[in-house]
């Protein structure tokens, strides 16, 4: 073990206490409120061209959503005991509150905001299918069969207020993963005041190049064209939000820089060290600059539009990849130098085990597997067909 350490460390400092599994909490977690956000800018904001991905993106914040706490759980190694976060109040613990923060978005915002957008879609579909399938449609209606006028626009009415509250409810869901990392006082590469906010805008750069991804793959497999105008609008928003981001974080550097408090050696040492790659690189060069630049040639140039997927494609792989680095630099980043600010320790990332790769993979496919479920039980083109 001692082979992991450099300087002088706290024995308790040898062993990272969080590893790959809390990296992918607040990853999913992001990728469920930048999801939501995404769905609102149509519905609330009125951005129409963005209907295409309007219900795909409400699904993919579901089944990401339903998700999220499963690393989190796994890393505890107690899952028949988990329940006890969210039926137990503990106003002296972050995590306990958030497990009532996390079941009011869910069972509250989400799941009410889905089942009003599909509750006529299952009164006809259970009408129109046969066997099984009409009895789980014919549930899902929750014994509310009229479709009338009336009814339908009812159901638009509470749909868009629900939106509404969703808003704050996505900005306070992830908001609230930054204020737990950002309100540990002992540890200066967490504490600061910016962390919510990084880590909201940074949740909505995920969600939007997630979703956008999500939209070219559905439609190859479903082999029908991509509507382009809807396209580029996505790639605009995650340009805006890309800008905003890359502005927080460097304004959080620059602070760190002018203060210049007592860990600022230990913390210029691990950025120029240990995370240099994973921050420099893979972050911000690839995650952000890059991404950036190829967007912003989009909004001037008059580009084909085979071209333009492919720059699309692969900005949303980077911009995931990069937000997937940020939440790796922050939180193993720092359990990485001592408390001492003498010394650093070293993490490895296993293959096997519960805190392995393979481990980690398994939980960040089991979302889309999810989303798959969904798709198939709830077809949103079946959806605007029928419409």
């Amino acid at each position: 073990m001692l082979s992991q350490v450099e300087g002088y460390i706290y024995p308790n400092e040898i062993a990272l206490q969080w590893g790959i599994l809390i990296v992918l909490y607040p990853y999913i977690t992001g990728l469920v409120a930048g999801a939501f956000i995404m769905a609102s800018l149509e519905r609330v904001f009125n951005v129409t061209v963005l209907k295409p991905t309007y219900e795909l993106a409400l699904l993919t914040a579901l089944a990401f959503l339903i998700c999220a706490p499963l690393p989190l759980i796994s890393h505890l190694g107690h899952p028949g005991r988990a329940y006890e976060i969210m039926i137990t109040p503990n106003k002296g613990s972050a995590m306990a509150i958030f497990g009532f923060v996390y079941l009011w978005y869910l069972m509250v915002v989400l799941l009410l905001e889905i089942w009003f957008d599909y509750r006529r879609d299952f009164v006809i579909w259970s009408r129109e299918k046969t066997g099984l399938m009409k009895w789980v449609y014919r549930v899902l209606t929750l014994g509310m069969s009229d479709i009338s006028p009336a009814a339908l626009k009812w159901d638009i009415k509470l749909g868009n207020i629900i939106t509404v509250v969703g808003i704050p409810s996505a900005f306070l869901l992830h908001g609230y993963v930054g204020f737990i990392f950002g309100s540990i006082k002992a540890n200066p590469w967490w504490s600061t005041v910016m962390m919510p906010v990084i880590f909201l805008f940074s949740a909505m750069v995920s969600g939007i190049a997630l979703v956008m991804l999500l939209y070219m793959i559905v439609s190859y497999l479903r082999k029908v064209k991509i509507d382009m105008p809807c396209l580029d609008t996505i790639g605009k928003f995650l340009f805006y939000a890309l800008i905003i981001d890359f502005s927080l974080e460097s304004l959080d550097q620059i602070h760190r820089i002018y203060e210049a408090e007592e860990s600022f050696d230990i913390l210029h040492m691990l950025v120029s060290g240990k995370l240099y790659i994973t921050l420099f690189g893979m972050q911000i060069l690839f995650g952000m600059v890059i991404p950036m630049i190829g967007l912003g040639i989009l909004q001037v140039a008059k580009i084909k539009e085979n071209i333009r997927k492919i720059i699309l494609l692969i900005t949303g792989i980077l911009v995931l990849n990069g937000i997937f680095f940020m939440r790796w630099n922050v939180v193993i980043g720092g359990q990485l130098f001592s408390k001492s600010f003498h010394g650093f320790t070293s993490f490895k990332l296993g293959l096997i085990g519960t805190e392995g790769l393979f481990m980690a993979i398994a939980w960040l496919l089991l979302p889309f597997a999810v989303l798959a479920f969904l798709l198939w039980l709830m077809p949103p083109w079946k959806k605007m067909n029928s419409e």
